[in-house]
């Protein structure tokens, strides 16, 4: 019998900061304010848990983290951290490190949620995660859930809301996108179920057995984020066009339509 594998998880990518570590029986796990706090209270919040599992840094098989995409910020501060501590565990020997897509954390969270609805054992069903990416964008990417493995069926993309086309064979819609742009998502994906759902640690400990098993581990050295937009802000001039062409729309005369 293959022994448990133990993992140290934890995802800033959003507004929350979620940690958690398994020992491969038990869970333990802290919540709390992410965004620019991240940066200061994580390592503290993963010190005070591995401390209260009783365990330490280098009995971990991995470090799992959620690369992105998400925050700018938060993204960054998740890779480095992962690195610094990967990098010193077991007295500069090193540990693994396991990068783990955010949107596939936000699609497993909802899974969950709804694990008496769409049990490992049913038939194949796709799951689209959806993340605010600000600036009126989603992050969008689908995913197809079989045996207890998770295929992209599309990469990652970033949309506006009322571009959002999740496919015929969408049974869930999840992340943390329906309040922020209530009644600018498309009218037809009200037959769909949509969960609030976010990357938590808990999500990524529940995946990484399977991304470990896939070979997915890596150096800490190979560690990136995963950035999908290129850039967080318009510019003075960009903000200015957009500002000078809704001006347009609305003083254009409104030609009737021919009888």
């Amino acid at each position: 019998m293959p022994k448990p594998l133990k993992f140290l998880a934890f995802d800033t990518s959003t507004d929350r900061l979620s940690v958690a570590v398994t020992d491969g029986a038990r869970v333990w796990q802290h919540g709390g304010p992410g965004g620019a706090q991240a940066s200061t209270t994580l390592i503290p919040a993963i010190l005070a848990l591995l401390a209260e599992s009783g365990m330490g840094l280098g009995e971990m098989d991995a470090i799992a983290f959620g690369r992105g995409p998400g925050s700018f910020t938060g993204l960054r501060t998740a890779c480095a951290v992962a690195q610094g501590l990967a990098f010193g565990a077991n007295h500069g020997a090193g540990i693994p490190v396991l990068p783990i897509d955010t949107l596939m954390a936000v699609a497993e969270e909802a899974r969950f949620q709804q694990a008496g609805l769409m049990a490992s054992g049913d038939a194949p069903f796709t799951i689209t995660a959806l993340l605010d990416a600000r600036m009126d964008e989603m992050y969008v990417q689908s995913y197809e859930f079989s045996s207890g493995l998770y295929t992209s069926v599309k990469g990652c993309e970033l949309i506006r809301p009322e571009n959002l086309a999740p496919g015929a064979s969408a049974r869930l819609l999840a992340g943390n996108v329906f309040g922020v742009y209530a009644g600018r998502l498309p009218a037809g994906l009200a037959a769909l179920a949509c969960i609030d759902a976010l990357p938590t640690a808990t999500a990524l400990l529940r995946l990484a057995p399977m991304l470990a098993a896939a070979g997915q581990c890596i150096h800490a050295a190979l560690a990136l984020p995963l950035y999908v937009r290129d850039k967080v802000a318009q510019t003075t001039d960009e903000r200015a066009q957009i500002k000078a062409d809704a001006l347009a729309a609305l003083a254009a005369p409104v030609i009737p339509p021919e009888s």
